[in-house]
């Protein structure tokens, strides 16, 4: 269940001893909120997860929906075959003319992707336009407002709620305790975060090393 954005909102003001929403008023809140969503994302990005058809221009080359930053995996056709990815450097000296239109198919049965051009893939046969694929990429957290939901997971509330608290008392850093008080704060948020990507480490490793074990 999403968390209320005018939740996440009461726990900070109770924090900043401001409930009345005077000194750090509610549409500020909601913008460090955003922020924080975002800042979040940077950390770990597979926090903002989207997973939709999309519909292929014509030719090999194709791009992320608006707001994606990075794809994940391109698995099927829509409501067809499996599509797997592939070295891009081996099709190259296999099928030299591979980007050519005279080798298009709805069919799509190899993707290709580079870290290093995040928002943007390729796949083979082309396509002759209009066929869709499934994917899955990271994504923008989308703005949220008064009234609606924080736009991550749950567990990410807590930490949320100590980024907010951080750029509230940046506000008023020229007092050392709320400087102070401030890091303190962000430190939080860091480790939160981290600490959730740290125990999915651990949890990939025990998965795999239970794996390994039913294999002997």
């Amino acid at each position: 269940m999403a968390i209320p954005v005018n939740s996440i909102i009461a726990s900070v003001s109770k924090i900043l001893n401001d409930e009345s929403n005077v000194r750090w008023t509610k549409p500020e809140l909601v913008d460090w909120l955003n922020h924080g969503q975002r800042e979040i994302v940077l950390f770990k990005p597979n926090a903002c997860v989207i997973n939709v058809d999309v519909e292929l221009v014509p030719g090999t080359k194709q791009s992320l929906p608006a707001g994606g930053n990075s794809l994940i995996d391109v698995p099927r056709n829509t409501g067809g075959n499996a599509v797997t990815i592939a070295v891009r450097n081996l099709l190259d000296l296999q099928v030299p003319d591979w980007h050519s239109m005279a080798r298009k198919s709805a069919k799509v049965i190899h993707y290709f992707y580079s870290i290093t051009d995040p928002k943007t893939f390729y796949v083979y046969p082309p396509s002759p336009g209009g066929n869709k694929v499934e994917i899955s990429y990271n994504a923008n957290p989308q703005e949220v407002a008064l009234g609606g939901v924080i736009a991550l997971d749950d567990i990410y509330a807590g930490a949320l709620i100590d980024y907010m608290a951080y750029r509230a008392f940046s506000k008023d850093s020229e007092e050392t305790q709320n400087e102070q008080t401030a890091g303190i704060h962000y430190q939080a948020f860091v480790l939160a975060v981290r600490g959730k990507s740290t125990a999915e480490k651990y949890r990939k490793q025990s998965i795999s090393s239970t794996s390994n074990q039913n294999e002997v």
